[in-house]
């Protein structure tokens, strides 16, 4: 195995325990060499302790944290080739933006030449789109010129692996999809490898090459955001990652990877990522993208239609969202994208309408 094959990172049953609350049980993890991975996962699943130990912040309690191959979980983290972008940045504000870079360059030993800590400072602003920025105090900037300095900051040195905690989370949503832009610009340009830890499932799935969901101190799953939305394992992760409708109902048969449910009185169809028994209490799935709304009742084979009641609508311009009502799979969302809402028409509240979609394009997930 060369060096760009093997990984950079790795968790090998490594816990974290505080006192009686175990924040972090057991988590195994390979973080590959160039890629941009993020943590996802709600407040309290673990997702920061992962990231933490990885930084040398925390110290697991049992298992051990790899960096190329090494075992460094008694290296203190100022000797580790990882920097850390925080939520609220942690920069100095009695320091210049130049200082607030430089200042890593300035504690490595031997010194840097005075003239080498300028060049790559510039470099840094550089990269960062901020050239000309270091003479200013950051807290003359915006948050997103802020966030720019962070990275500034944790790029100067080089790190072999770049942390970032949630530093998205204080900006607004049309500056924080520019950075998500930027940072996978960024990662790219410099090869370096990316762990995001994030709450926010569109960040986490606009921006990685994989997905790692935690719950409860463990890894669910991970994947690529596609296998994640797609072919998510757990009625968890399929809850967790996008928007999902799921109707509850029991297995009636099954036959390889598919098999049928009986949901409000009506056999319906879908494929299943694990093996289910006939009997089994589960839900169909169903992305409201995959459902069509349309005013009257026209028989297609393998369709399903079931008749609703419109009971809120959502305009997000690009498409609408709608809450539906019916009486025996209760309410549930449908995604009209906006030129699909062309040719039909908007649906007014209280409006009857046929909700369609396609036998078996759902996924079956027990409720486990």
């Amino acid at each position: 195995m060369t060096d760009l094959d093997s990984p950079i990172a790795e968790l090998r049953n490594a816990s974290k325990s505080f006192g009686a609350v175990v924040a972090a049980n057991d988590v195994s993890l390979t973080i590959r060499r160039g890629e941009f991975l993020s943590f996802l996962g709600p407040s309290g699943c673990g997702k920061t302790t992962a990231l933490r130990m990885l930084a040398g912040f925390e110290v697991p309690t049992s298992g051990d944290v790899l960096l190329d191959g090494v075992r460094v979980n008694d290296l203190p983290s100022y000797r580790r080739p990882v920097n850390m972008v925080f939520q609220h940045y942690a920069l100095f504000p009695h320091l210049t933006v130049f200082d607030n870079i430089a200042y890593g360059l300035r504690q490595r030993r031997p010194r840097m030449a005075s003239g080498a800590v300028a060049l790559a400072v510039e470099k840094a602003l550089e990269t960062v789109r901020l050239p000309g920025y270091g003479q200013r105090r950051t807290y003359e900037m915006s948050g997103g010129q802020q966030q720019r300095v962070a990275l500034a900051r944790a790029i100067v040195n080089q790190p072999k692996l770049l942390l970032l905690d949630e530093p998205m989370a204080a900006l607004d949503k049309k500056l924080r999809r520019e950075m998500q832009i930027e940072l996978q610009t960024l990662q790219r340009q410099l090869g370096i490898t990316f762990v995001l830890v994030t709450h926010d499932q569109e960040e986490a799935l606009s921006m990685s090459d994989r997905i790692c969901v935690m719950q409860s101190g463990k890894i669910v799953q991970v994947g690529t955001p596609r296998e994640l939305y797609d072919a998510p394992g757990t009625r968890y992760v399929a809850d967790f990652v996008g928007k999902t409708n799921f109707f509850a109902g029991s297995v009636t048969t099954v036959s390889a990877n598919a098999c049928r449910v009986t949901v409000a009185g009506r056999s319906l169809s879908g494929t299943s990522p694990r093996v289910l028994g006939v009997g089994q209490v589960a839900s169909l799935c169903l992305r409201p993208e995959q459902i069509a709304l349309q005013r009257t009742a026209q028989d297609a084979p393998g369709l399903v239609r079931v008749p609703v009641t419109i009971a809120a609508r959502i305009f997000l311009g690009e498409h609408t969202e709608y809450l539906v009502r019916h009486a025996g799979l209760g309410e549930f969302l449908v995604l009209v994208p906006r030129q699909a809402e062309a040719s039909e028409g908007a649906f007014e509240l209280g409006q009857a309408a046929q909700a369609v979609w396609r036998d078996g394009v759902g996924l079956i997930l027990g409720n486990d």
